[in-house]
């Protein structure tokens, strides 16, 4: 039985605490902003949302995917946009925050995720945004082909991406619903030895042929767990400005690209449904 309470201080908002499919989902207050909320399930930061500035990104891998939407196309144009993985619908808003009249799908497997993120932080209903519940790839399937413009995967089972959209055949499926010259921006999370980021931009590599990886220095190295945002296309990569970008954020970053990229990768081979498995569990200490 799912419970939900609220807890939190005498005065201003209070934490929404409701068990989900996924896990225990905790909606926690921003004590600096007065609509703004931190989604965590089973203690796992998964969204901020700031409801009265929604083109505010709160996360620096949400960041670096919203750098990734301003620089798909020109500015302000309107992109078809599946979202896969829902979490607080936090990129969603972006997008129609920030390129109007844009019409987008949000993929998301936990049903009464989508109920609660429903009630407590409403989206826009000016926005044209679908959500439908069903699992990232079997909800990708649905899309017709050469559909979206871009197609962003951002999903977590708790703190691990699944198994089945970490292969090549999986990522067929998503070059498959984009238009021709579409992008493809994937939240991947790994720590040393990198083993599932270097699988995941040789397998990025088989299907796609440009590729660039925005992360923090010190996740790049190896040296702790992180998030690291992978775009890949068939058309030239903007990575002059995403590398700016980046580079001059709060928590700056480096992209990698072309033959620095390659040797990252250090020989990896491409993930196929065979082989594919879960990405790593991420140390605790991470969410302390």
């Amino acid at each position: 039985m799912a419970r939900n309470k609220r807890r939190g201080r005498a005065a201003g908002p209070e934490a929404v605490v409701e068990t989900v499919a996924g896990g225990v989902a905790e909606l926690i207050p921003d004590p600096e902003r007065a609509r703004a909320w931190t989604l965590l399930v089973d203690g796992a930061p998964q969204s901020h949302v700031d409801l009265d500035e929604p083109a505010r990104l709160g996360f620096a891998y949400q960041r670096r995917l919203g750098h990734v939407i301003d620089l798909v196309a020109p500015p302000g144009r309107p992109l078809r946009v599946v979202h896969l993985g829902g979490g607080a619908f936090t990129l969603a808003r972006y997008v129609a925050a920030t390129r109007p009249r844009s019409t987008q799908q949000v993929v998301e497997v936990d049903g009464a995720l989508v109920q609660l993120v429903r009630r407590e932080l409403p989206l826009d209903p000016n926005a044209r945004v679908r959500v439908r519940t069903a699992d990232a790839r079997a909800g990708l399937g649905k899309v017709p082909d050469g559909w979206a413009d871009l197609v962003v995967a951002d999903v977590f089972g708790g703190a691990r991406t699944p198994a089945h959209l970490t292969s090549t055949e999986f990522l067929a499926e998503v070059r498959r619903v984009l238009t021709p010259g579409g992008h493809y921006a994937a939240n991947l999370a790994d720590g040393p030895p990198l083993a599932h980021l270097r699988g995941q931009i040789a397998t990025a590599a088989a299907v796609f042929g440009e590729l660039a990886l925005a992360a923090d220095p010190a996740v790049l190295r190896g040296r702790r767990f992180g998030n690291a945002v992978l775009l890949a296309s068939d058309t030239a990569l903007p990575v002059a400005e995403l590398t700016r970008r980046v580079a001059t954020d709060p928590h700056p970053g480096r992209v990698e690209h072309g033959r620095e990229l390659a040797d990252f990768t250090g020989g990896a081979a491409p993930v196929t449904d065979a082989s594919a498995k879960d990405s790593p569990l991420p140390p605790a200490s991470v969410f302390e």
